[in-house]
């Protein structure tokens, strides 16, 4: 079934026009053009006269390199570009991800645009599809970033419940049956199927299949959100991305190199369907105009030197570094929250998700936000990861900046206040 994105674009996307100046940038390029166009400051008023850094190479063991900016590279990483981005970074990042998904390229069917960091794409993406009083399905847990962009929209997220193999198709498929009759159908649901923040759950090969068949049964989009499938490190191959699964075009993935390159220089790319990506340039062009274009030559200097199989070998050693962080939680887990919690192991991310041993009706909200912060413990209560508002015991804790003995010691605290919940600080042990 051929995909009339017509359909899904939202209202405000319908009424965006191009930017009457940087939709003509490109035309600058064209030889013999002589440009009176854009208000582009003068590059000899810039005080920055060169780029250089260091980075280490990962098909060298790691061997520091020095890497210095040409001055034609320079100029561009000091002036405008392009909305969808520096040209040669999107060329770059287009070939990887035919690489890595593979999918042929055809720029009529998929291309991608570089946006400034995960959370600036995923703002897009709900406004290019998302119109207000919308049902929007989403995870249960679901990151917590999402909700607030969805109550601004005023769209209303719809909960999928969701276990360690990732998202429920029987959960998605009651939901969608039994729909009532004369309201809208959802027409998006968003997920994060790697390492998913927070219960670091990964959504199995089988159970993207069923969604993506679900998808196509209802006329649903996907938003792809995978700012951790490069920090996949379990001993069983990585699932296929729904992007590589999908054969209609129903899916928009949003890639970051916030957690493998730096979170700082605020890179993530938006791969899909050709009018959606038109539809979040458009947006781009109202608003922040273009991601940075110094971080963009910045990645593009660097990935154009390692290729794709150094991109890869950074890639198993950021993931190998994450596996070593995860173990070393989960023995602190072992030792000091045995009885006091429940958790699956993460197989991908930088997150445990564990449901705290509370006597009956406890909640994590009171318990972490006062009684563990007292403690000189600082978490996440499980409240704010469910679009709803829903009681939970739950807890979100990272695992990827301390050392074991720090820990041991944050899970030592937390496990004294929850031993406090319970009368003489004894947990019956039918309990856990």
């Amino acid at each position: 079934m051929a995909v009339d994105y017509s359909s899904f674009l939202s209202d405000v996307s319908k009424s965006r026009v191009p930017n009457p100046i940087r939709g003509l940038l490109h035309l600058e390029t064209f030889p013999n053009v002589i440009s009176l166009l854009a208000g582009k400051p003068n590059p000899a008023t810039f005080p920055i006269t060169s780029i250089s850094f260091n980075a280490r190479n990962p098909l060298k063991d790691g061997k520091e390199e020095s890497f210095n900016l040409t001055q034609e590279e320079v100029a561009v990483a000091l002036q405008y570009n392009m909305i969808a981005g520096v040209p040669e970074l999107v060329a770059w990042l287009t070939d990887f991800q035919a690489h890595e998904h593979k999918r042929a390229k055809d720029s009529a069917v998929w291309r991608l645009s570089v946006g400034a960091g995960g959370q600036d794409m995923i703002y897009k993406a709900f406004l290019t599809l998302i119109n207000h009083g919308d049902s929007v399905l989403v995870e249960a847990p679901v990151y917590a970033g999402v909700i607030p962009l969805l109550q601004t929209l005023q769209a209303k997220p719809v909960e999928v419940e969701t276990d360690p193999d990732g998202v429920d198709p029987s959960s998605l498929r009651e939901i969608l049956e039994s729909w009532p009759v004369g309201k809208p159908m959802p027409k998006v649901m968003y997920t994060v199927p790697y390492g998913n923040n927070p219960s670091g759950s990964t959504t199995t090969e089988a159970r993207r299949r069923e969604i993506l068949a679900l998808a196509h049964k209802y006329n649903f989009l996907i938003i792809e959100d995978c700012p951790y499938y490069f920090l996949y490190f379990d001993s069983k191959p990585r699932p296929p991305s729904y992007f590589s699964l999908d054969t209609e075009g129903r899916v928009l993935r949003i890639d970051s190199f916030s957690k493998v390159l730096a979170a700082g220089l605020r890179i993530c790319f938006a791969t899909g369907p050709t009018p959606l990506l038109v539809a979040i340039d458009l947006h781009t062009s109202s608003a922040n105009l273009q991601a940075a274009s110094t971080s963009q030559v910045i990645v593009y200097k660097l990935l154009s030197s390692w290729g794709i199989e150094g991109l890869h070998a950074h890639i198993r050693t950021v993931a190998d570094f994450y596996l070593g962080k995860r173990d070393v939680f989960q023995a602190a887990m072992e030792r000091h929250l045995t009885g006091l919690a429940r958790w699956s192991l993460p197989r991908a991310g930088m997150f445990f998700w564990f449901e705290l041993v509370l006597p009956p009706g406890g909640d994590s909200k009171e318990l972490i936000q006062t009684k563990a912060f007292e403690a000189g413990v600082l978490a996440l209560p499980g409240v704010v990861f469910y679009a709803n508002g829903r009681k939970t015991a739950f807890v979100r804790a990272s695992f990827s900046l301390l050392d074991e003995a720090e820990v041991n010691e944050a899970l030592s605290r937390l496990a004294k206040v929850i031993r406090n919940e319970w009368p003489d600080g004894h947990v019956p042990a039918a309990t856990s």
